[in-house]
């Protein structure tokens, strides 16, 4: 039987899981543009650490991926977070949400607002529940400009928009 997304984000036992950053990892160059370095500890964390920090932020406000990484990591007290599992994550975190929204359950769950946190770059994320199409009329509700980018989507002046934690 498959896994529902409520199932998907339960912590893994392994996990939090601190490696030491290699050129060959898939997030490396993300990482290191956070200012990790080869050879420097990297965190690998579960959803329970990611969903509160998606949950803060506020109305008219947004984060992206890079945002909730260097949280992470200032947490642990290390260089970097592996922006792979968590972007994995958090698109794990939204269908979850939608999943407790759709079923009546979970209701802390289905009230995270995570159409807030974005790609790198302000990118909206084509993985959410019902695109980014959905994503894009939520954050346009909001009051947020969001502008073309041939087929992807992305948020105008997001600087001005962005929460730190």
């Amino acid at each position: 039987m498959r896994k529902t997304w409520l199932q998907k984000i339960g912590d893994k036992k392994t996990f939090p899981k601190v490696l030491k950053l290699e050129k060959r990892f898939p997030c490396y160059n993300a990482v290191h543009k956070m200012g990790a370095d080869e050879g420097d500890p990297v965190i690998l964390v579960n959803a329970s650490e990611i969903l509160p920090l998606m949950a803060r932020v506020p109305r008219g406000k947004l984060v992206t991926i890079r945002e909730i990484c260097l949280k992470i990591a200032r947490n642990h007290r290390i260089k970097g977070c592996c922006s792979l599992v968590t972007g994995i994550l958090i698109m794990s975190i939204a269908n979850a949400a939608e999943e407790a929204v759709q079923k009546k359950e979970k209701p802390a769950l289905a009230k995270i607002p995570y159409w807030r946190t974005l790609k790198v770059d302000g990118f909206l994320n084509e993985k959410y529940p019902g695109g980014a199409e959905e994503q894009k009329k939520r954050l346009e509700k909001e009051g947020h400009k969001i502008i073309a980018r041939g087929e992807k989507y992305q948020v105008a002046d997001l600087d001005s928009h962005l929460w730190n934690f």
